[in-house]
């Protein structure tokens, strides 16, 4: 098997480097490459809609990836209902949602509803193996129409969607699956889709403050131990990089004045609205540097390849050579995505082993849908 341009003579930056990624890969099993990759530092990978055939068939997927890794991290995107649903990875996006959605919710109010359907969610999603769900969405979004966003906000309203935040991130990690609110600092007033473009948020800081930000910080009260980066410019804080690329953003304002500790994970890597200004490896190494912990690639079908990994895994050991990424910088990162994914593992156990928290209660299901539907006319 090629090396794929492995770097030599540097394996523990090399190990640090695959840490930090969650790619993607093809097919409904475990591809060698990825067990190999494992072996060498992987901490995580994310599924999407083409590796997904069937409970039994996703089931039997993540088995086999946490026998390489009891921890792994294994991230899905549970939502279908936004601009990506051309590749849905909700596991029922092909026999049809059971549940109401995130606006639906919103409509409702009722908070015990959301957090007893994201409990229902994350029992599903425990059962099939997966310890990570990139949401709530946490962003505000004044038009259910939003060709971004849409409904998957939980409204217009920023103390709506900062209750269903906190309130799906408790029902959700009471499953037994860890939530991660997306997507900071707040994409819901954009009309620019960041896989084409680059989406700018006009707003003043003061105006965010308000607005935007209060939905981070409910998740963050709530329990969220992950938040993903958006691929956004926002002047008030940078007006030159993207949010996942600004240490303002990332480090000053999500770590500094929020004070959030844990994971910070990127939007998907090789979307338009970063890579193309500065490919999928410059924005890579920028996203890390910037203060992302754990780099999100694979979800277009040329980058979920071993080639891809093993391009970015070099990337970022060169950058530590030659001095645009610092080492500590990375060590750092490495070290959130392990902390994190021993949480998550726990988690994980904790859930097997007292049933899911199967008390929260039964509307979950088509109750809940036709109460939300009920409230909604």
């Amino acid at each position: 098997m090629a090396d794929h341009g492995r770097i030599g003579g540097h394996p523990r930056l090399l190990r640090l480097a695959h840490s930090v990624l969650q790619p993607g890969f093809t097919g409904s099993t475990v591809p060698d490459w990825v067990r190999r990759r494992i072996s060498e530092g992987l901490a995580s990978v994310v599924l999407f809609g083409r590796n997904i055939h069937g409970p039994e068939q996703v089931a039997a997927l993540t088995s086999a990836l946490h026998a390489e890794n009891p921890d792994l991290v294994i991230g899905l995107d549970e939502e279908a209902d936004d601009e990506e649903a051309d590749d849905a990875t909700r596991p029922d996006a092909r026999t049809g949602a059971f549940r109401p959605g995130n606006r639906a919710l919103g409509a409702l109010d009722d908070i015990d509803v959301t957090e007893r359907v994201a409990h229902g969610v994350g029992r599903d999603l425990h059962t099939l193996g997966i310890t990570l769900s990139y949401t709530p969405s946490a962003d505000v979004a004044p038009d259910p129409h939003h060709p971004v966003i849409g409904v998957r906000s939980f409204g217009a309203r920023t103390d709506v969607v900062s209750r269903h935040a906190a309130a799906w991130v408790r029902g959700l990690q009471s499953a037994g699956v860890a939530a991660c609110a997306k997507h900071f600092p707040g994409h819901g007033d954009t009309v620019v889709s960041r896989r084409l473009g680059l989406p700018q948020v006009p707003a003043r800081a003061g105006t965010l403050a308000l607005t935007a930000l209060p939905p981070f910080i409910a998740a963050m009260d709530a329990g969220v131990r992950a938040v993903m980066t958006g691929h956004l410019l926002v002047p008030a804080y940078d007006d030159r990089r993207p949010a996942t690329l600004s240490r303002a953003v990332t480090q000053d304002l999500l770590r500094g004045e929020l004070g959030f500790t844990g994971l910070i994970v990127t939007d998907a890597i090789e979307m338009g609205a970063v890579a193309d200004r500065y490919g999928v490896v410059g924005a890579t190494v920028r996203a890390v540097a910037a203060g992302a912990d754990a780099v999100c690639v694979g979800g277009g079908h040329g980058h979920a390849d071993e080639r891809t990994t093993a391009r970015l895994a070099d990337a970022l050991v060169r950058a530590v050579r030659d001095g645009r990424l610092p080492e500590e910088r990375l060590t750092e990162a490495a070290s959130r995505v392990k902390e994190f994914a021993s949480w998550s593992g726990g988690l994980r156990r904790a859930a097997a082993g007292d049933g899911a928290g199967a008390g929260l209660g039964p509307m979950t299901g088509p109750a809940a849908a036709r109460r939300a539907a009920v409230r909604r006319t």
